[in-house]
């Protein structure tokens, strides 16, 4: 399978790049900007079989074109796409700046839309694309002070999900959400400090491996909550 993955470079998204390259068969594009960490990660893949692509998924539209452009003349088609970087301010609602909130709002929405909107051509029956987003932003659960606009964006990227899903069932493209709650990650340590997340990154990251190449055989549209406590 050829994956596309952002966030690669830590936490969640670099031991899901891991767990997928123990697949000789698969073939993951880890996209990030930190080359230096992309770099050290294709050498640990088990099978020698992560193409690293340093890249900022919040620069202007033109430089998405330019990794479509490059994706279309390496793999030709794209099996599955996991939307997993995420970018977290942990600060009053009134006290977050224009540009925190720019950033908030472009790597954990806006970004992950046009990278599909880009890919989208590349993608055919079977395909299935898993965003990553966050029990803050599952409707319904637990809210806390200072992640306010974190939490509306992925409730957001939720939404979408569910449309995308929609629109795109004709053409048997599957989107899902994924809602990890308290996961020992550096971005959950920053939410919440000093508190012990009861699930490890890698433990997620398996769960997450599995659910992009099985879950879009039992769902398609959903958000999932993947969570023993939140936080």
């Amino acid at each position: 399978m050829n994956i596309v993955i952002t966030g690669a470079s830590s936490g969640i998204g670099r031991d899901v790049a891991l767990k997928l390259s123990e697949v000789a068969g698969n073939k993951i594009y880890a996209i990030s900007r930190n080359q230096s960490a992309l770099r050290s990660l294709a050498g640990e893949s088990a099978n020698k079989n992560i193409t690293p692509v340093a890249f900022d998924i919040a620069g202007p539209r033109s430089s998405l074109r330019e990794l479509g452009m490059k994706l279309s003349a390496d793999p030709a088609t794209i099996d599955i796409i996991i939307n997993n970087a995420g970018y977290l301010v942990n600060k009053p609602f009134t006290e977050q700046s224009e540009e925190e909130v720019a950033s908030l709002v472009s790597v954990n929405f806006t970004a992950p839309a046009a990278i599909i909107a880009e890919l989208l051509p590349l993608m055919k029956r079977g395909s299935h694309v898993v965003n990553i987003g966050s029990m803050g932003g599952f409707q319904g659960s637990i809210k806390f002070a200072g992640l306010s606009y974190y939490s509306a964006a992925k409730g957001a990227l939720a939404v979408l999900t569910e449309c995308l899903a929609a629109e795109y069932a004709d053409r048997g493209i599957s989107f899902n959400c994924l809602c990890p709650g308290a996961v020992q990650t550096e971005m959950f340590s920053k939410a919440f400090p000093g508190y012990r997340a009861p699930v490890s990154s890698a433990e997620m990251a398996a769960f997450i491996a599995d659910f992009a190449i099985n879950g879009n055989k039992y769902f398609n549209g959903k958000i999932l909550p993947v969570a023993l406590s939140v936080p």
